[in-house]
């Protein structure tokens, strides 16, 4: 069978040898009390061990198949019968090899991290904020099917159930992990279908716009409390009897940035802020993240910019049942389903085209900037 992938022999390979050694210092610092006693650092220790311990387990596989594949291909000398053992052999070695790869392929650093996503309505009123609300639901079933879990930081509801604006917090698992997913999410979705609001049965165009940053804590984010703004204000809409009577909601500018955050959900100011700071921390790192993409030359992570019809990157065409991502040219007939959260087709479309540009060594995502029509 063709060899068609790098990674030949992984346990002589340079870069999984590295990988050992550092699975090897992260198995000796789990054990460490200093560690143990700080609770972001063992989160982020334990998830790139667990990350480690699956890329090892995968060369290790490789390994073994190898070692299977030349001891049938002899035996395949004297027996005819080994022929067909060593041809299976040699799929299995393929296909690891191929999952090796991929591991292997260059990635965003920050993929194995949580996720804080933001969604705004934009270009058509209440409309687009009936599907911003769609769009949360879309999220939270995904979410549930695959084990990650959804808190709503802030919400600004509308009359008619909708969301001017909502940022949620989802939280992955250590094989799944969410801001990798989730990233590409972020742009305009425009959506397609006759208004609730339409009295005479005419399909209206809308905008929502969904931003997507890592959920960091405050070790892998330089934040100078001096370059914080911070304002309280009365919170407003739906809420209890805390609600309007005190200045509990809070805003934060970051001056340097001009990025500013607000958080009214919690019923003291103190958790508002710690949930405010929260989300300037993930938008900072996102910044943070797109800047030193841009030095090396890289393609700008498509984020909203503006929420408005022109620069999306998904339709949703209730008339049609039809979805269709821009930026790889994906169309699915099967718009309810994804609504409901069926989003896997879609998403390993969208990682596939990611891997396939890291392994071009083209940088970037799979996303273009200035989507196709």
């Amino acid at each position: 069978m063709e060899e068609r992938y790098r990674v030949h022999d992984p346990e002589d390979d340079s870069t999984v040898a590295d990988l050992r050694r550092r699975h090897e210092e992260l198995s000796t610092a789990l054990g460490r009390p200093d560690l143990l006693a700080d609770p972001a650092a063992l989160r982020r220790t334990s998830r790139e061990h667990a990350r480690l311990s699956h890329v090892l387990s995968v060369a290790d596989r490789c390994h073994a198949l190898a070692e299977d594949l030349s001891a049938a291909r002899d035996l395949a000398t004297l027996d005819a019968d080994f022929a067909a053992e060593a041809e299976r052999t040699a799929g299995e070695l393929e296909r690891a090899r191929a999952a090796l790869t991929e591991l292997l392929a260059p990635s965003d650093p920050l993929d194995g991290e949580d996720a804080i996503v933001e969604i705004l309505s934009g270009e058509g009123g209440e409309e687009s904020a009936l599907f911003a609300h769609d769009l949360v639901r879309m999220y939270e079933r995904y979410a549930e099917s695959v084990g990650w879990t959804v808190r709503i930081l802030d919400a600004q509801p509308t009359d008619l159930g909708g969301y001017r604006s909502i940022v949620l917090a989802v939280t992955g698992t250590a094989d799944r992990p969410v801001y990798g997913t989730l990233r590409f999410e972020g742009g305009v979705h425009r959506v397609q279908r006759v208004p609730i609001t339409e009295s005479q049965g005419r399909v209206h165009t809308s905008a929502v716009g969904v931003l997507v940053a890592p959920d960091v804590d405050e070790a892998q984010v330089e934040l100078d409390p001096a370059d914080v703004r911070v304002d309280v204000f009365r919170s407003s809409g739906p809420g209890g009897q805390g609600v309007n009577t005190t200045d509990s909601a809070v805003r934060l500018t970051h001056l340097p940035t001009g990025i500013v955050v607000s958080c009214q959900n919690e019923r003291s100011q103190l958790q508002n802020k710690e949930q405010a700071m929260r989300m300037l921390r993930a938008r900072l790192a996102a910044l943070a993240a797109e800047q030193a993409a841009d030095e090396a030359g890289q393609l700008r992570r498509e984020q909203v910019r503006t929420v408005d019809r022109s620069a999306r990157i998904r339709t949703y065409n209730f008339p049609e049942n039809r979805l269709t991502d821009h930026r790889i040219g994906f169309k699915t007939r099967r718009l309810d389903a994804v609504l409901d959260g069926h989003l896997e087709e879609l998403f390993e479309a969208l990682h596939r085209a990611d891997l396939a540009q890291r392994m071009a060594g083209v940088p970037g995502t799979p996303m273009s900037d200035g989507a196709a029509s």
